[in-house]
């Protein structure tokens, strides 16, 4: 049987952990060139501005989503052990990963790592 997500890279907390100080950096640009962006932008354009390319290829290249650029708040695709895909959450100015949800639930579903499979 194949995977319904064949080609998208799963991430460990611990992975995501590590990433961190590069993430809050690459975010922390996205959130500028948003922000920056907005300023002169009328027609209701939510994507980043100049600026944010690099940034925004490097978390697409490890399969990061940006869910809002203005609020720097990202998902990592993760799977555990029990075979269930979910998202680790997190947002800038979080000191750490502590947040998970699933993929239908949203920000408002988030809930503490660890994730607990059963």
């Amino acid at each position: 049987m194949s995977s319904p997500h064949p080609d998208v890279r799963f991430w460990t907390v611990e992975e995501a952990r590590a990433y961190l100080p590069q993430l809050r950096e690459l975010v922390e640009r996205i959130k500028q060139a948003a922000d920056a962006h907005a300023k002169v932008s009328t027609n209701g354009d939510e994507q980043p501005g100049e600026g944010a390319g690099d940034a925004l290829a490097e978390l697409a290249a490890g399969d990061i989503i940006v869910r809002d650029p203005h609020a720097g708040l990202i998902d990592f695709h993760a799977r555990g052990p029990d075979g269930v895909v979910y998202l680790i959450c997190w947002r800038l100015g979080e000191e750490d990963i502590e947040w998970w949800h699933l993929p239908d639930a949203g920000f408002a579903g988030r809930r503490r790592l660890p994730r607990d499979p059963g």
